[in-house]
């Protein structure tokens, strides 16, 4: 990206945040592949607007299909590598709480601690890729794992709470 298209891009707004984890919480997915780190919204084709806005509104990350498959048809929107880290990481870490909703919480921890390059934080040079045998030995050893609930640095007490901040910050 050149010195210019950063200029032009435009900063996600609160909104923009709360929307895309009002989507994860609802459909999205915390996982990986066993080398690397992956978060994933799928949904149908009649969504394909959001999936557009996600692409604009978050760049870094990487929008795929239409797929047809058992009688589905969908998009898939996937953040990982860099975009993961650097970008995303730190809003899920800001505004995905347990108060908000437990599993995708747990399920977001979870993710953490099986990918710690997701710790080094942004900058960080990626781990080289471990062998397919270490990481699936990895995994095994991880799925045994309970990853403690830990509050979020924002912590909503319930929905109102959360509803109460994106008014304040909604563009009016």
């Amino acid at each position: 990206m050149t010195v210019k298209q950063l200029r032009e891009r435009a900063v996600p707004s609160q909104f923009d945040f709360g929307f895309l984890i009002g989507l994860l919480v609802g459909e999205g997915h915390f996982g990986g592949d066993g080398r690397q780190p992956h978060v994933t919204l799928r949904m149908h084709v009649r969504h394909e607007a959001i999936f557009d806005w996600l692409q604009r509104t978050f760049p870094g990350s990487r929008v795929y299909g239409p797929y047809h498959h058992g009688g589905r048809d969908y998009l898939q929107w996937m953040a990982r590598g860099a975009f993961l880290r650097d970008e995303l990481a730190p809003v899920l870490d800001r505004f995905l709480s347990p108060g908000l909703d437990q599993h995708s919480f747990d399920r977001y921890q979870l993710m953490k601690a099986r990918y710690p390059q997701l710790a080094a934080g942004p900058g960080a040079p990626l781990p080289p890729d471990r062998s397919r045998r270490a990481a699936e030995r990895q995994s095994a050893r991880n799925e045994t794992t309970k990853v403690p609930s830990q509050p979020a640095a924002h912590d909503p007490g319930d929905f109102g709470d959360l509803f109460a901040e994106l008014r304040e910050v909604w563009p009016g």
